[in-house]
Formats: C-alpha cells, structure tokens, sequence
C-alpha cells in the first residue's frame, strides 16, 4: 500500500534565535531522514520563532536568517522539508513557508490573510502574498496555507482548485481558554466546504505574554479527527496518510479530552519554564502570603523549574494572621521550597515615623495599608537584585481590573503569572491541582480572601463577591457590553456602575504591570489596549 509519511516538528522555537533554531532544524532533519519520512513539516516562522516583532525590521536580523536559510538548503538532499520563515523581498517582507529539496527552494508560498487584531499585528511587517501555494510529494499535490489562511475560506478553495488532494497548514496560534475548539470549528467548516484532508501543524512555546500549545492535529476528508500530537508536548510526531484509494490519514490512538483547568494551569506552566529559561534566570522568588494567589503562583513556578530552584518569602505584618502564617508554612514544606521568613515590621514603622504617624495607632486607610505592600515589595526586590532570581508577581485578573493592588507595592514583579486569571478560575485551578497532589488544605480554599492589610479586613468590604465581580468583568472587559447590556443580564445597576468606574479609572495602574501569559480571550496588555487619558463614559446613554 503506497503512503506519504510525515514528520511534524511540534517543537518550542525560540523568538529571535536563529542560530539555537537552525541547529533544532537541522537536528530534526537528521532524526526524521533516520525515520525514513517523506516529507518534515515545521510551524509557522520556525527558524525565527513567533512573533519576531520588530527584529524583523533589523538588517542584521535579515542577514542571519539568510545565512540561516543556505545553510539549511545545503542538508535538504535526502528528505523534502517544509519551513516557515520571514522571506525578504524587493517588494517586502513575506510570512512564508517553502519546501526545500534536492537543495533548492523548490516552491514558496506567501501568507495571504494577515491578522491584525487582538493579539496580532502582522501587517506592521507583512505584505500579504496573493496566490496559492502547491507542492507535489509522492504524486501526491499538497495545498499550502499558514494559520489565518484557514480562518478564510478564499485560500483554501483556491488550492482546491489548483488541485489540491490534502492541505498542509504550518501554524502559531497562541492558546486561550477556548482556543483548542474554536481551531478544530475552522478546521471542520474547511473540510465541509472542500471534502480535503488537512494536516494542521503546531508548535509549543511560551514567548512573553503568549503560550502556544501544540495540538498538531490530522482530519480526514469526512470531518473525522483521527491523529493528535497532544498539547503542550514537544515532539517530532509522525503521522502516515495512505494514497489509495484516497487519501486517508491512518487512524492512531486520540488524546483524552481533558477539563479547561487542566489546559490552563499546563500553560501557566509552560509561560512561566519558558520566561525563566529563556531568559537566563536562575531561579524563582516569590513572596507567600498564606492567600490563594500566592499559593497557586508557588504551585506553578515549582510545576515549571522543580522545588530546588524556587525560593518563597513570608513577610508578616502586625495584621498577618496565624492562619496565614501557617498556611504559607505548610505549602512551602509539601511543595518542598525554602521557605524565609522576614518580618515588615521595623520597616513599616520606619516609614510611619519619617512621615511623623503614631507607629503604634497609625492613621487607617490606602496610605498605611500601601506603605505595607511597599515595604513588601522593596524587600522582595533586592533579594531579586542580590540571587538574580525571577521575582513572579501574583496579581489576579479580577484585582487588576479594579485596581484592587497597590502600585510599587503587590504589583512588583518581573511575570505576572495570574494576571489573566479571574478569581474564581483562581480557586477552580488549585483544586485541579489538589487532584495531582493535595497540596492547598481546605483552611485556605475555604478562607474569605483578605489582603491583611488593615485589622479583620476582606475583599468583600471593598468589592462585590468574585462570584458577582468576574461575570461583569467578562461582560465589560472581554465582550465590550455596555452598561444596560450588562444591567439586563441580571446585574444590579449600582454594582455595575461601580465596577465599570473601578476599571476605567484604573487603567495607568496595569500599564505597568509585568508581563504575563494570556489565558482568556481577551487579556489585558497587548490584546486590550484603552487610553489612559480619555473623556470617553460609557455610563452616558
């Protein structure tokens, strides 16, 4: 029985390194001519990583992947290889994907559909290509696309009828929460319209505030899935397609489906290795309050570089609770972390005194409760500065949205793991990982969340239930509802207006915020972009 066997290199290219990538490239060509395959795939913009952003306008960025591309023209004799790469061209720069044989560049195709929304601003360096990529592997004709093109319906129909018989899709989708179905719904309406199997190839990385989750995937002409590489996994997947009587993906055995939890805590995961490796820290510090956030942070940053390269700092105030000083303990000895303990104290009172406040009766309020989360934060940053260690923040979604964090203070940090994590997705992801190991007790998924900041005092006192808070924050925040919307889904007006107040006038408070892993559909940062200076109310109808 004739087949087309492939090679997918769902591997974890890194954004700017040419050198680092060629090296991952030629050693999967290497590999994969071992396995004797007929064609290896890589992902969308490979031997640059995704998304390059400005290197792309640097010439010396432009010389390295030409010399990058020769060099991998010169191992293309025994295997035909498909790449994606920046292509530079008298009339511009092209998102491509060539297939390299004999070595030549045999066939390029040029991204056609160039998205510029949300996440995405590929026409700032792009121009869009304006014909349909065909290649032909074993008699076989091959359409080629590159990610958006199959969010089309124009490319795909035009490789069709240039004669297509399969599609070939090389990809950089970054992940979100619903990301995984929305790609097989474009993947399944292509096939509906075409009756073509399609090979949809992808890779795993977490570059800044992106995750990218693999997932390379194989359908068949009737819609069925029937070969997955897995998610968050990397690997040099082979998948086999039989020729005759048509072409037909050979069945292997699929991945679970596994709960949303387990897809974003993975990633979180993933953001967080990826922004400590690649970027040459040491190690993780954080500072362990004995609240959930913290303690979920703690969770990844061990899950992602192992208990020996993570450091947790408790900083106890006169309002820190023994409950919280317990639960902050017990989390670092069944997570296995050093664990040091440093009292704010003699700081906060140092403060008090220089601005001429009773230390002993302070005034209450913001000032003295921001002294305190300042105190923390100066402390938390030089015993960043003197190890070299990656200080995580652990600022959740919710907190930044209505400002409920102080600047200077809780907002330090160099990755903001959580900062697109909604509180109750907070409490939903300790207890799946409560599910691999029982590490959070019931004492704190239990406890009223509380900044300890002031005598007996809760989030609740400032702010309505996260039950309530985060549905209208998705409502305003990532779906653009208007207050009436928002009102007529239930909400109470006066609630509503206040929570839409909190997050207008908040806004030069997450400019600066670390970076941090997007998990929603619309993240705040490079996704959702506002003025901060704005006459703009959206309370006037």
């Amino acid at each position: 029985m004739s087949t087309l066997r492939f090679a997918i290199g769902q591997f974890n290219f890194l954004v700017g390194g040419v050198a680092t990538n060629t090296k991952k490239i030629l050693d999967a060509i290497q590999k994969a001519s071992e396995l004797k395959v007929d064609l290896l795939v890589f992902p969308e913009l490979a031997l640059c990583g995704y998304p390059p952003e400005d290197l792309l306008l640097r010439e010396d960025f432009k010389e390295q992947i030409n010399k990058a591309l020769k060099i991998i023209q010169t191992h293309s004799t025994n295997i035909p290889i498909l790449l994606g790469y920046p292509n530079y061209t008298a009339q511009g720069i092209f998102n491509a994907v060539s297939l390299f044989q004999n070595k030549k560049i045999v066939t390029t195709y040029h991204k056609q559909c160039l998205p510029n929304y949300g996440v995405f601003d590929e026409r700032r360096y792009f121009i869009p290509g304006n014909t349909s990529g065909l290649i032909t592997i074993k008699g076989l004709s091959i359409g080629l696309l590159v990610c958006e093109d199959l969010w089309h319906p124009e490319p795909i129909l035009e490789a069709k009828e240039a004669g297509a018989k399969l599609i070939i899709c090389i990809n950089a989708s970054p992940f979100d929460k619903a990301k995984a179905k929305e790609r097989i719904k474009a993947l399944s309406t292509n096939i509906e319209e075409t009756s073509l199997p399609i090979l949809y190839v992808h890779g795993v990385s977490g570059q800044d505030d992106l995750v990218f989750d693999g997932g390379s995937q194989a359908f068949n002409p009737n819609g069925s899935l029937c070969a997955h590489a897995g998610f968050f996994d990397e690997k040099l997947w082979i998948v086999e397609l039989k020729l005759q009587p048509e072409p037909l993906f050979v069945p292997q055995k699929l991945p679970i489906d596994n709960p949303v939890e387990k897809s974003i805590y993975d990633a979180l995961v993933l953001a967080v290795r990826d922004y400590v490796n690649k970027n040459h820290f040491p190690g993780i510090l954080l500072g362990l309050s004995g609240g959930i956030d913290s303690g979920l942070v703690l969770a990844i940053a061990v899950d992602a570089v192992g208990k020996d390269h993570v450091h947790a700092v408790s900083l106890p105030s006169r309002y820190t609770s023994l409950l919280s000083k317990n639960i902050a303990a017990d989390l670092a000895a069944k997570l296995g972390v050093k664990l040091s303990t440093l009292s704010i104290e003699a700081s906060f009172c140092a403060f008090l005194t220089t601005l001429g406040l009773d230390t002993e009766q302070p005034l209450s309020g913001i000032t003295t409760e921001n002294i305190q989360a300042r105190c923390r934060a100066v402390l938390l940053m030089a015993l960043s500065n003197q190890s070299g260690d990656l200080l995580l923040n652990a600022n959740n979604k919710s907190e930044l949205a209505v400002g409920y964090g102080t600047l200077y203070g809780d907002m330090v940090g160099g990755f903001a793991v959580i900062k697109d994590v909604p509180k109750t997705m907070v409490y939903k992801l300790a207890n799946y990982r409560n599910t691999v190991s029982p590490i959070f007790p019931k004492k704190l998924l239990s406890r009223p969340p509380s900044a300890e900041l002031a005598e007996n005092q809760r989030d609740v006192d400032t702010l309505p239930p996260y039950s309530e808070l985060d549905p209208i924050l998705e409502l305003y925040v990532e779906q653009d509802k208007s207050l009436d919307d928002i009102v007529a889904a239930g909400f109470a007006k006066e609630t509503v207006s206040k929570i839409i107040n909190l997050v207008n006038k908040n806004e030069y408070k997450r400019r600066q915020i670390a970076v941090g892993p997007r998990i929603t559909q619309r993240a705040f940062g490079r996704e959702r972009r506002y003025p901060i200076t704005s006459g703009f109310n959206p309370q006037l109808q």
